[in-house]
């Protein structure tokens, strides 16, 4: 049995490695095909295109043989030409017309400064772009940036040998310290460590450009969160999450964020943060590691989108550590820390592995990569011989001419030589104080709770908080953040979030009616009706950005004729989130970062849509951050939101908050008998439609006789009608030869009236239901549709037509 298992477990572990051979190999071709790389492995794998290839190596080998016939036969012409006398060409176009009309050429100088850019460079993208602004004699800006996580270590040198030739070449250099990212890095750091990490990156840097000889007066140095947190910033980040869908955030991140099955939203928004620091640094251009590839990617193809302009990309290789693939902060061994004395660093070289005919060797790499760009033009000395090329140090190694020891003695030697420079520079009090500061061992940070004391109601307040939940369904933590109010006598602060998504609608006003009845129990209420155009706007855009301030103050018009209609304006005030002094704040920024930090991308997909939109994964870290800014007892929502509600209390732990009361009343159906939504304009009761309008919508409405099973206007009359009424009973008026009129106290009594009638006879049939339900609604909008103001420039401002269609 126990041979049989193992052999069960030795297959499918055969299976396993082969599906993860294969997903590596499709990966592998897939970034290839998105490059444009093809080669063997693409040609195997695509028979056609090896096909195609064949097909146009041979068009472009006819084509050789064309061109250099047309050349030939151009320069014989033009020979001629020079024979022949001269005449002066006839030209409608001025030589000032003409000088304008024709591109200048760049000049030799600006050829040699662009070489000098872009030399030892893996990749660039956009270098037509980078030589117009050379030729045009703009005066460029280009940024570097690092997360300042681990300590810096020689695999620095590679772009600070790159940032020595910006220098040269008379471009204005920016390095960014992304301490923000730093931060929500698993929230490891403090802004205390992160401050001191910063200071010793920037004097580090600064001594690694000096050892290599380079001026820096041109340099300068930026920190992440100085403009990160900014409301401009975090506007073009929200506007961007509307525009890259989870799949491109997520490839995008694909080689510098760690790949789980379902990854931090953080990790999704990171690449969005790094291609906005192009626009709000300023800058022409960004440098970075080949690994930056795909972000560099997103930036070109989604920026521009929004307005914010098409940089220019140059990437450097990656230096391999010394036990092959990527040197890395958090691989010890695999790296040589900027500080490591000179015999640590001759016993990490002298153990990497350094073999002939291997495919990865760290320490030629460090020749390739580090060593060499450094020393040229001049040639190095290995075992006694002297080398320039890394193509002849290989050859020389692979004969047998030069050993490995070699290699290791003169990279030993150029190192320790550099750092000693380095280290001669950092070899302050200061600078061991800041070391010892930013690099201390730091606890997990585990976020406290405050402490809520314990309450006791008295009958009062036990009547109150009865009233206040009335019939409401509890989510999330319970009732102890409403007890914990109604105990100080001062009146329970109330939430209701309204997104803008679409026409207001009657379902909205169900929360208001729940307030109401509170406070006709004698509840003391301060009720808050904020209209979160956020939340509509990252939701499918189903707000546009441009239209949020009009669709806000169409909702306003609406409200505050409804709550006066109602009779509770007095404890209601409605406010639009923009314009609240919280709203996209540093402290707000900050908080929905965490936020992003602390769930992941599956656990806030919670939204009912087909939109792949990045945006749609943070509706609820706003409505999280709606309640925590409101400092909100309670918030009162529809019963379609209670897996927002109940993520609500992990995030606002997460950033140290309890979560307020929740009350999930129930939802008003549509006249299809689903949920009354924004997206179904004809199944909804607008306020603003005409009474033929509203009375034609309900009169469609699923009611079957003596049914009381998904009857729409039995639970218009139960959700709506009744409280309307305010415990005045509902009259229906009927012919006596139908049974004469009834009078119902409540739904209860209005449902025995259509299932089984007061008079068995005569039960009250569908037609006289559906219009008793009408004559309630209609007088009730006939106020709004009489004191909203201008509503036709009010409706047309709220939902612009776009591209020929209301969006």
């Amino acid at each position: 049995m126990a041979t049989t298992r193992e052999q069960e477990l030795s297959a499918a572990s055969a299976q396993v490695f082969d599906a993860s051979a294969e997903l590596a190999r499709l990966e592998r071709l897939l970034d290839k095909l998105e490059r444009g790389v093809v080669d063997e492995e693409v040609l195997e794998a695509c028979p056609d295109l090896a096909e195609v290839k064949t097909r146009n190596d041979k068009l472009a080998y006819r084509r050789t043989i064309l061109q250099r016939s047309l050349d030939e036969r151009l320069a014989s012409n033009a020979a001629a030409a020079a024979a022949a006398p001269k005449k002066q060409p006839e030209s409608k176009m001025s030589a000032g017309d003409a000088a304008k009309a024709a591109p200048e050429a760049p000049s030799e100088e600006v050829l040699k400064r662009r070489d000098l850019i872009t030399r030892n460079l893996q990749e660039v993208l956009g270098g037509d772009k980078l030589l117009q602004q050379l030729t045009a004699g703009k005066n460029m800006h280009v940024y570097w940036g690092t997360a300042t996580t681990g300590r810096p270590h020689v695999g620095y040198l590679v772009p600070m040998r790159k940032i020595a030739d910006f220098l040269q070449a008379g471009i204005k250099v920016t390095i960014l310290f992304a301490d923000l990212h730093a931060f929500l890095d698993n929230m490891k750091s403090t802004w205390e460590l992160l401050e001191n990490r910063v200071k010793y990156y920037e004097a580090s840097i600064k001594a690694l450009l000096q050892a290599l000889d380079v001026p820096i007066e041109q340099l300068h140095f930026r920190m992440g969160s100085h403009y990160q947190l900014g409301r401009p910033f975090t506007e073009d980040m929200i506007r961007l999450c509307t525009q890259v869908s989870q799949r491109d955030a997520l490839k995008a991140g694909a080689e510098v964020v760690k790949q789980v099955d379902s990854p931090l939203l953080s990790g999704l928004l990171y690449p969005l943060l790094q291609a906005l620091d192009e626009q709000h640094l300023k800058v022409d251009g960004q440098f970075g590691g080949v690994d930056q590839r795909k972000i560099f990617i997103l930036a070109e193809e989604q920026l521009p989108k929004l307005k914010l302009g098409k940089r220019w990309h140059l990437m450097n290789p990656m230096v391999p550590g010394l036990t092959g693939g990527k040197m890395s902060s958090s691989e010890i061994d695999s790296k040589i820390d900027l500080l490591d004395p000179a015999e640590l660093v001759t016993r990490k070289i002298a153990s990497a592995v350094c073999e002939r005919g291997a495919d990865e060797n760290g320490v030629l790499s460090f020749y390739q990569f580090v060593l060499l760009p450094i020393v040229a033009p001049a040639d190095v000395q290995i075992g006694g011989k002297s080398f320039s090329t890394l193509d002849s140090i290989k050859a020389a190694f692979e004969e047998g001419a030069i050993q490995a020891d070699d290699l290791k003695e003169t990279l030993t030697e150029f190192l320790n030589t550099l750092l000693g420079k380095v280290q001669a520079q950092c070899d302050t009090p200061e600078m061991k104080e800041v070391l010892l500061k930013g690099y201390a061992t730091v606890e997990e940070r585990k976020t406290s709770l405050p402490d809520r004391p314990t309450v006791s109601l008295d009958a009062t307040c036990t009547q109150h908080l009865e009233a206040l939940i009335g019939g409401a369904k509890l989510v999330g933590e319970g009732t102890e953040s409403l007890q914990a109010a109604l105990t100080t006598k001062k009146p329970v602060k109330v939430l209701i979030s309204l997104a803008p998504k679409g026409r207001f609608h009657l379902g909205m006003v169900a929360p208001l009616l729940q307030i109401r009845k509170a406070i006709r129990a004698g509840v003391p209420v301060e009720a808050t009706v904020l209209i979160s155009s956020l939340e509509a706007l990252l939701d499918s855009e189903k707000c546009p950005w441009n239209a949020r301030e009009p669709r806000a103050a169409y909702y306003a018009a609406v409200l505050e004729v409804i709550v006066e209609h109602l009779g509770i304006a007095s404890a209601v005030k409605i406010q639009k989130d923009f314009d609240l002094p919280w709203y996209l704040s540093n402290d707000y920024a900050l908080d929905l970062y965490k936020l992003a930090s602390a769930v992941t991308r599956d656990e806030s997909a919670l939204l009912n849509t087909t939109s792949s939109a990045l945006s749609c994964n943070l509706v609820p870290l706003v409505y999280a951050l709606n309640a925590k800014y409101t400092e909100t007892d309670v918030i009162v929502v529809g019963e379609d939101t209670t897996s927002t509600a109940q993520l609500a209390v992990k995030l606002l732990h997460a950033i140290g908050s309890h979560a307020p009361t929740q009350l999930a009343v129930e939802i008003v159906p549509g006249m299809d008998e689903n949920k009354m939504s924004c997206s179904s304009l004809d199944f909804l009761l607008d306020p603003l439609d005409t009474p033929k309008q509203t009375k034609t919508k309900i009169a469609r409405s699923f009611c079957e006789p003596l049914n009381t099973e998904r009857n729409v206007a039995l639970e218009l009359a139960r959700k709506v009608v009744f409280p309307l009424m305010d415990g005045n009973a509902l009259l229906i008026t009927r012919a006596g030869d139908n049974g004469g009129d009834v009078s119902c106290a409540s739904h209860d009594d209005l449902v025995k009236e259509f299932s089984v009638g007061s008079n068995p006879a005569f039960p009250l049939h569908p037609a006289d239901l559906k219009t008793a339900v009408v004559n309630q609604i209609n007088p009730f909008f006939d106020v709004v549709r009489a004191k909203v103001p201008d509503q036709a420039k009010l409706l047309a401002a709220a939902f612009p037509k776009v591209q020929g269609k209301k969006k």
